[in-house]
């Protein structure tokens, strides 16, 4: 089978591109001209708001005023946290069930009454 390698930065020569190469490269091509052509980008802020100094890696403070999200994607995701829970459940029932057997046969003076259900017959 043959490997079919074509470069999105290949010679000006786009005829022998295939026409989903070409339309991409025409695309990045579009979009750098739109940057270029759009400038620096523009902050709301003023730069005299700012410290002359850079921040150096220290958080910059803000504060979340609205998160959304739709509430079928919101529910969908709870769903999925429920049945992932439902495993951790369970390994974490059977390692404290061992950790219980562990010091009961270790630390016998630690149990100092067990409930008994007793069934009585008849």
């Amino acid at each position: 089978m043959t490997d079919a390698n074509y470069l999105l930065s290949a010679d000006d020569d786009a005829d022998d591109l295939p026409r989903t190469l070409r339309r991409e490269r025409e695309a990045r091509a579009r979009e750098a001209r739109e940057r270029a052509a759009a400038g620096p980008p523009q902050f709301l802020a003023r730069d005299d708001d700012y410290d002359a100094e850079p921040l150096a890696g220290e958080p910059v403070p803000a504060v979340v005023t609205r998160f959304d999200v739709p509430f079928f994607r919101l529910m969908t995701f709870f769903m999925k946290a429920v049945l992932a829970a439902i495993p951790a459940l369970i390994l974490l029932g059977v390692i404290l069930w061992f950790a219980g057997h562990f010091l009961q046969a270790f630390y016998p003076e630690l149990v100092k009454m067990r409930i008994m259900i007793h069934f009585p017959n008849g």
